[in-house]
Formats: structure tokens, sequence, C-alpha cells
């Protein structure tokens, strides 16, 4: 039988999105969901380790194969980034919906001292944001929560993996 770990390395290598544990336990049948986890954790653990320029790093609630930061540069030479296309309108909805999720129009246009309704909509159409449902205030506002690709977009294993407002303060320094 194949080695594991580079039957999940070939697989997230392949892969343009995060893969989830639940897919490799669901799609790897005839290995055991423990010998799944344990290889991945010897294979990220192996990269970790070594003088590669990838890495395997989780995110967005998956396994992810990335370029190492310190490599980044190079690697723009050849490869054009995809532009986000984010204003800064756009960046500072986003922000609020990241660290206020969840929240509701009302809330971000209080904040921001703007309608945000264009915002908002281009947010959802770039698959940044999402209704996460209505809220118990009067008239039952829509909420707003930012999604896997946002956690995706911005190498976020989870919503809790933004830095603190400590941290954005240290790095102005």
């Amino acid at each position: 039988m194949m080695d594991l770990r580079w039957i999940i390395e070939a697989i997230l290598f392949s892969s343009p999105k995060p893969v989830k544990l639940k897919a490799l336990f669901k799609r790897l049948d005839g290995y055991k969901d423990d010998d799944i986890r344990q290889a991945l954790r010897e294979l990220t653990e192996e990269y970790r380790n070594s003088d590669r320029s990838i890495e395997i790093v989780p995110v967005s609630g998956g396994y992810q194969m990335r370029t190492r930061v310190e490599y980044r540069e190079w690697v723009k030479k050849f490869i054009k980034e995809r532009n986000a296309g984010l204003t800064r309108p756009m960046l500072e909805a986003l922000s609020l919906i990241a660290y206020k999720q969840p929240i509701t129009k009302r809330e971000i246009d209080t904040f921001r001292g703007v309608d945000s309704s264009r915002v908002i909509k281009q947010l959802i159409e770039k698959r940044l944001v999402e209704i996460a449902g209505r809220t118990e205030d009067v008239g039952k506002p829509i909420a707003f929560r930012t999604t896997d690709t946002f956690l995706e977009a911005y190498g976020l294993k989870d919503i809790e993996d933004l830095p603190t407002l400590k941290e954005i303060k240290e790095l102005e320094k």
C-alpha cells in the first residue's frame, strides 16, 4: 500500500482550496481516521522542520500548502496576484464585520457614518461576507459575518487568528 503521507501531500498540492479533514476521512476509504490524522500531523511537522519554501498550514477549517512568507517577493515576480479589488470603504466594512460579527447594517452605518448598502453588497458578491441570520432587535435586521473565503484569502485558521488591537498598535511603532 502507498505511504499515506505522500497521498495526502499530493492531494494538498493539487487542491486550490484548503482540504478539510472530514473530506480526507470520507474520500480516503481504506484508511482509518486516526491514521489519516497522524499522517497529516507528521507531514505538517516534516514541512515545518525542513528548509522547504512550502509549508502546510491550517487555514479556514482545512489544510493547505502555501509558500512561506519569506519567499513571497520572489513568487510575486512570476505570478500575478489576484487583486481583491477592495476599496477603502469595503475594507472598513469588512474589518467591522470581521471584528464585530455578527453585525447589522445599521451598526456598520453607525461606525462608518455613511450608508454601507453598496459595500456590503460588494463584499457578499466577492464571497467575503454572508448573511448570518436575523437579530432579535426591533425589525429583526439582517446580521452579517465573514466566510471561509475570507479566512482563506487572509490565511486565517479561524476568526480568532485576527490580530488584536494591541498587536496592530505594536506594528505601528
